[in-house]
C-alpha cells in the first residue's frame, strides 16, 4: 500500500466541510428522542450473563463449601482474591465440609473485574456471582473495599431456605 502526499486545496485546508459535517451530526442528535430510564420506578432488564456480588456458598447443612484449594485465586486475572488455608479442628465438623478450609478469604473489590473466572474454576461450587443489582457499596476508605468472609459467606438462614426449596 502506498501513501500519497496529495496537496490540499484552499477550501480543504480551511476544514469548513469537515466542520459543517460535524455540526450537522450534532444538530441531528439534538432532535432525536433520548432513551431514558426513570430508575427507581423502572428497572432495566439485565443480561442473562450478568454477574453481580460474590458469595461463598454453604451446603444444605450450613457448612462452608470452600476447601481453600486456591484455584479461584489462580484463575483471577486481576489477582483480587487472597486466601489462607487452615486445618479443621475436632468439633468443627458442623462448620466445614472438608479437613481443610479457608481461614481467611478476601476479595479486593477495587481490583475485581467481575469476570466470573473464579466461579468457573471452583471444583466445589463454593463461590458464585449473584444476580443482585448492587455490585459494590460505595465507601470512602480503601479498607472498606476488601471483602472478607464476613461479607462473602452466605447467611445461614439463606442456606437452610435453599435446602428446603430443593427438597420440596
Amino acid at each position: 500500500m502506498e501513501v500519497s502526499n496529495k496537496k490540499m486545496s484552499f477550501w480543504e485546508s480551511l476544514y469548513l466541510v469537515a466542520i459543517v459535517k460535524g455540526l450537522l451530526i450534532t444538530i441531528r442528535h439534538l432532535f432525536t428522542r433520548k432513551v431514558t430510564i426513570k430508575y427507581p420506578e423502572q428497572r432495566r432488564e439485565l443480561s442473562p450473563v450478568y454477574r453481580g456480588q460474590h458469595m461463598l456458598k454453604r451446603d444444605d447443612q450450613g457448612r462452608e463449601n470452600c476447601t481453600a484449594c486456591g484455584l479461584c485465586a489462580v484463575a483471577c486475572p486481576a489477582e483480587a482474591i487472597t486466601m489462607k488455608a487452615a486445618e479443621r479442628k475436632p468439633g468443627e465438623e458442623h462448620l466445614y465440609r472438608e479437613e481443610k478450609y479457608a481461614e481467611i478469604y478476601e476479595i479486593n473489590m477495587l481490583r475485581c473485574i467481575f469476570c466470573g473466572l473464579c466461579e468457573e474454576a471452583c471444583p466445589k461450587d463454593a463461590i458464585y456471582l449473584t444476580e443482585t443489582k448492587v455490585m459494590v457499596a460505595s465507601a470512602s476508605k480503601r479498607e472498606d473495599f476488601i471483602y472478607g468472609k464476613d461479607k462473602l459467606v452466605m447467611p445461614l438462614e439463606m442456606a437452610l431456605r435453599n435446602s428446603k426449596n430443593k427438597v420440596s
